[in-house]
């Protein structure tokens, strides 16, 4: 399933219901590291508050994950993109998950805003693995009910998968015509090394263009390979 709006049905419905006080509801959002600025907002958008989570890692690299408040015959949603690093961050949701699981929570969201190994989704080449069905089994016997994934790599992730995957995207108008002196602004799902959108703007610049945009969901930048400005 995908729907393009704001706030995913399943969330919507919370809201439209004035549950703001975390006393009155069985739904309970909680960070992993990876980006807690970005589960603040959905928190603050649903007019809750995060819960209560310690996360940490030991001297060997080891992550350690406990709830602070009973989540029992709750509604879980736990926000932790699978963003670089990609295997840290993977292990830290897969630890949550299995806390939330021994925590008796009704139900399990990830929140996975950037999908790690999406795009290794298929084969290219004899005797190489499919990490993103991997990924996505990981996920699924982890504990998870349903991912929440924003503009997935391909389409064909979401069958990867065993359980319900809602795939919030954008909706992109594509125009095509003379770009000769004009603005062109390029929409991407990911940009990591930059050689498919600057080889696409220097085509653009050939063309006339008068100036060049790039804009993507996920900015990977990987290895420090791009200089930001």
């Amino acid at each position: 399933m995908s729907r393009d709006l704001g706030i995913p049905m399943f969330l919507g419905t919370h809201k439209e219901q004035g549950l703001a006080q975390k006393s009155d509801t069985k739904l309970r959002i909680f960070s992993g590291t990876a980006n807690l600025a970005l589960a603040q907002e959905i928190a603050c958008c649903l007019g809750l508050e995060l819960g209560k989570i310690n996360i940490k890692r030991f001297a060997d690299g080891e992550v350690y994950v406990q709830l602070q408040e009973s989540v029992r015959g709750c509604d879980v949603f736990l926000v932790q993109p699978t963003c670089p690093p990609v295997n840290e961050n993977l292990c830290e949701l897969l630890i949550m998950i299995d806390a939330c699981r021994r925590a008796s929570a009704r139900t399990i969201t990830a929140v996975i805003p950037y999908f790690g190994y999406a795009r290794a989704d298929r084969k290219t080449q004899g005797r190489e693995s499919i990490a993103a069905k991997l990924t996505a089994n990981l996920i699924t016997k982890a504990g998870a009910d349903r991912v929440l994934a924003c503009d997935l790599h391909s389409g064909q992730s979401m069958g990867y998968f065993d359980i319900f995957v809602d795939h919030v995207y954008g909706e992109v108008m594509n125009l095509i015509g003379d770009v000769k002196g004009k603005v062109a602004v390029m929409v991407d799902d990911m940009i990591d090394t930059a050689g498919t959108i600057t080889s696409a703007a220097a085509l653009l610049q050939e063309e006339g263009a008068r100036a060049v945009y790039a804009c993507c969901t996920h900015a990977v930048f990987s290895l420090e390979l791009i200089k930001v400005e």
